[in-house]
């Protein structure tokens, strides 16, 4: 199967984020992120690329080894859509979620 790719455009920062998942048994998955975000690149140098995709995914909101790093990590910016998107685009890979793009508009 071919890997699911996703580009997260957070607003007015700029910082875009290209992502690409592989799973070959849609329950470890291998994570490849390239960010313009300092702090999103720094989260995968520590924690790496590969996750339990159940663990990463399947839990309640702000919980899991991402938002558990940007809680102690990040700057202070909880608005930011990136690690989300990270992980709508491994749902997708892992057969969680079906691929439909998703977005915050301002009226």
């Amino acid at each position: 199967m071919k890997m699911t790719k996703v580009t997260i455009d957070p607003g007015v920062c700029g910082l875009v984020t290209s992502v690409a998942a592989d799973s070959s048994d849609k329950m470890n998955v291998s994570v490849s992120v390239k960010s313009g975000c300092d702090a999103v690149n720094k989260m995968f140098a520590e924690l790496g690329s590969d996750f339990d995709a159940y663990e990463l995914c399947l839990v309640k909101p702000g919980c899991g080894p991402l938002y558990e790093y940007a809680s102690e990590n990040f700057p202070v910016h909880c608005g930011c859509p990136v690690i989300s998107g990270i992980i709508k685009c491994v749902e997708v890979e892992c057969g969680l979620a079906l691929p439909k793009n998703a977005g915050i508009k301002f009226e």
